[in-house]
């Protein structure tokens, strides 16, 4: 059924762009059918990748998450059949408009990467998510609208980015559209708009379009986008914005046939012919025809359809051949200097004349064969070679360097747009084909059976010889008290010797500031154990800073490593420079125990411990069974009302733990797909909101500054306020009972104050508190004035009660 699909595209020269902002903001139910119906290469461009989100699946933030998201997309893209791409901007978090993110962005910037793609790719058609008037509400959404006009009209003009034409060429894409959408309370479709039917079934596949689309948006895990499928008639609407604007029906004159190619004649026959001709039990007949057009797509005079086309061929080549084959290592990371085994497996399933003539290592080693491929026969070949010792580590190439506020920096132009790296090695073959040659090549990837999932296979990573990592990404001086750290260091090399060196800013002293390490095998560990203190020369409380830790081996810089372990994508290594930050804090609280419901994921509960208060996690038996009097307070994780559907069922016992003395702390939840929330999670009644601050600058206004949660322990004022990421807060509360007091408001520019960030209420001796600021971003980012607000909304003294 493929090599029929295959063949079908192949028959199709055509080009569709689809842009918005970022993941899961793409139309699966479109792509899909743009795809598998209309047979067109079609590619999803978002912007951005995600990093400024939430996290559904685990606790990774910023760049982490950006690479979660990336692999999310790559996986929906295997399933709809689409290619993805990025431009370098980075995602901060949510923006009320264009204005604001172009400010972020830099306009000309993000611009320069779309005409970029647009001439790379040379989309006849470009199909926008968002339009450029604001009803797709976020302002990522609005701008991504806003670049693909602009670019629409500037991308065959050698006077605009011309330094791009080094590479690419002008092009101009015939139509834009945009795909109108029916979100909520925001319907833009209009009957006078082009309408096609999405929801039509395919007999080759299997599917629907609605079912294959469903599996693709499914893959957007970690913002907790799994659907449903919707089966029957599917209508996408589409409003012409630029360009041929005179179609009633959806590329009514755009000519995806091979005519529109020059010198495309003999291809046009000869890939009719092959449809015509294909037998689904003999594929193999069809290497002659396909071995013509082989021959005749090389002389085109197109570059683009030229190197498009011959991709496509040699697959349906070998799919035609029955030739399957993976390149294999014997291990899923090697550090320059060590050794690593690269293996070829393949195998001729069918009859077909294959001869296996010429095996490249990467750049290691080459050799001549003639090894007959003989029906249903697996061969392997292998061979073992030293890593060179200045081979690149295989960080994501978009961080290699210091990120600007907005965008990565990408030294290497050729690499934009791309989602992520090359594999690091590859095998390249020949195969001589009923008398024919051709060149291939098989990505390196580590390949093992998981007791439950099966084969599984994930990326070959070239590595630092060690990774550095600390107990906590951030050291919080309390009170200008020495604080001990530690760090485990994990040889990543087959022998490692050297000296781990620990660097402090000024202000700051560390003991010991270096350590031996001695003859450590692979994957061996060590823990080592640091006092970080203030300088006795400071007179003054020492600004944040960061501690550094170099390893003197490599003659480098040492790295931390994250593992992402999550089964919907590769499992990978994640490197990061090893460094811990230093925040001093004047921070008051008390021994308080406190239980943690935890909730979407987030560090809160590890910054209360560092704070100095003792944390015990609570699941639904402990909710269920124990003695919540117990604890002084229980605070619940981002989001835990709507991930533990379980917790509504617990309201009772919860008021009852208020009522008696408790103080219970909800962070924030929302109204929406991810979990239903009850009437009331607190003792009286509120709702949650969309509301939102998305200026971390934003002026906090203290409207009862004698209220406890500013005055007690902590003095807070508007420094506490200071050095805040990303957003003050979301979610904030609204239609709030008179019995909540809310000490605080604050608006982004140009809106109204906003009283629902924090909210808290006194329920018979004991507090309720609902919290939409970030303290799950600012906690773990070392805020200090986060770190002394939130001790204020634990330390909440206990009421008498007559």
């Amino acid at each position: 059924m493929d090599i029929k699909l295959s063949l079908q595209r192949f028959n199709t020269v055509g080009t569709v762009l689809y842009i918005a902002a970022h993941p899961d903001d793409e139309n699966t139910r479109l792509i899909s059918y743009l795809v598998r119906e209309q047979h067109l290469r079609t590619c999803y461009l978002s912007l951005n990748r995600g990093e400024g989100g939430q996290n559904l699946i685990g606790k990774e933030q910023g760049a982490d998450l950006g690479i979660i998201r990336t692999n999310e997309l790559l996986q929906a893209r295997a399933i709809d059949g689409a290619e993805q791409y990025f431009t370098r901007v980075i995602d901060f978090g949510y923006s009320k408009s264009p204005e604001e993110t172009f400010q972020f962005w830099n306009h000309d910037s993000v611009l320069a990467d779309v005409v970029y793609l647009i001439r790379k790719l040379k989309p006849d058609v470009i199909i926008t998510r968002f339009p450029a008037t604001g009803e797709g509400g976020h302002g990522h959404h609005t701008a991504s609208a806003i670049l693909a006009g602009e670019a629409f009209k500037i991308t065959n003009s050698t006077n605009d980015f011309p330094g791009q034409l080094k590479s690419v060429k002008p092009w101009q894409p015939k139509t834009l559209y945009w795909n109108t959408f029916n979100f909520g309370s925001t319907n833009t479709q209009r009957d006078d708009q082009l309408k096609t039917d999405v929801g039509l079934f395919n007999s080759l596949i299997g599917e629907s379009y609605n079912e294959i689309a469903a599996k693709s948006r499914s893959q957007h895990k970690s913002q907790g986008f799994g659907v449903s499928t919707a089966r029957g008639n599917s209508v996408e609407y589409l409003k012409n914005i630029d360009g041929d604007t005179l179609c009633s029906v959806l590329f009514c004159n755009n000519n995806f046939g091979w005519d529109r190619i020059n010198g495309s004649e003999k291809i046009k026959a000869l890939s009719e012919k092959a449809l015509k001709e294909f037998d689904y039990s003999h594929p193999e007949k069809l290497l002659p025809v396909l071995f013509n057009l082989y021959d005749e797509v090389s002389k085109l005079k197109d570059d683009y359809w030229r190197e498009y086309k011959t991709k496509e061929l040699k697959q349906l080549i070998l799919a035609c051949s029955g030739i399957w084959f993976e390149g294999i290592a014997n291990n899923y990371f090697v550090t320059p200097g060590d050794s690593l085994n690269l293996k070829l497996n393949i195998i001729n399933y069918r009859n077909a004349d294959v001869h296996l003539t010429k095996i490249k290592f990467d750049t290691f080693s080459s050799k001549t064969e003639d090894i007959t491929l003989n029906e249903n026969k697996l061969i392997s070949t292998d061979n073992t070679f030293q890593i060179p010792v200045n081979f690149p580590y295989s960080f994501p190439y978009w961080l290699k360097e210091k990120p600007d506020a907005g965008r990565y920096q990408i030294s290497d132009p050729s690499l934009i747009g791309n989602p992520i790296n090359k594999a690091a090695f590859s095998i390249g073959f020949n195969l001589k084909i009923n008398g024919k040659e051709f060149e291939f090549a098989a990505p390196v990837r580590f390949k093992w059976t998981d007791p439950t999932e099966g084969e599984k296979y994930r990326p070959v990573e070239v590595t630092p010889p060690a990774s550095v990592n600390f107990n906590e990404n951030v050291c919080m001086m309390m009170n200008g008290k020495e604080q001990t750290i530690k760090l485990t260091v994990r040889s990543l090399k087959s022998d490692l010797t050297g000296k781990i060196k620990l660097e402090v800013p000024a202000g700051y002293k560390v003991e010991p500031s270096e350590f031996s390490i001695n003859k450590l095998s692979r994957n061996e560990r060590t823990t080592l154990t640091a006092t970080v203190r203030l300088s006795n020369s400071a007179d003054e409380m020492p600004a944040p800073g960061l501690l550094k830790a170099s390893f003197d081996a490599a003659s480098t810089k040492a790295y931390s490593l994250n593992e992402l372990n999550y089964q919907h994508i590769p499992y990978q290594l994640i490197f990061q420079e090893a460094e811990l930050k230093l925040v001093p804090v004047e921070l008051m609280i008390t021994n308080k125990k406190i239980g943690y419901i935890e909730g979407a994921g987030d560090d809160v509960m590890a910054s209360l411990q560092q704070m100095g208060y003792q944390v015990t996690l609570l699941k639904e038996e402990n909710i269920k069974n124990d003695d919540l009097s117990k604890f002084d307070v229980i605070v619940t994780g981002v989001r835990a009302y709507n991930t533990n559907e379980w917790l509504n069922g617990y309201r009772q016992k919860l008021m009852d733990y208020v009522n008696g003395g408790g103080n219970y702390v909800v962070q924030y939840n929302t109204n929406n797909n991810l979990g239903k929330l009850g009437d009331n999670i607190g003792p009286y009644p509120f709702k949650i909101s969309r509301n939102r601050v998305t200026d971390e600058h934003a002026t906090m206004t203290m409207d009862l500054p004698e209220h406890p949660l500013l005055n007690y322990p902590n003095k807070i004022t508007s420094a506490d306020f200071d050095n805040w990421i990303q957003e003050r807060g979301i979610y904030f509360a609204t239609d709030i009972d008179k019995a909540y007091s809310m000490p605080l408001s604050c608006h982004d520019k140009g809106e109204k104050p906003l009283n629902g960030s924090l909210i808290t209420a006194a329920y018979g001796k004991g507090n309720f508190t609902y919290t939409g600021l970030v303290f799950f971003r600012e906690l773990p980012a070392g805020v200090a004035g986060a770190y002394r607000l939130f001790a204020n909304i634990i330390e909440q003294k206990k009421h008498e009660t007559k």
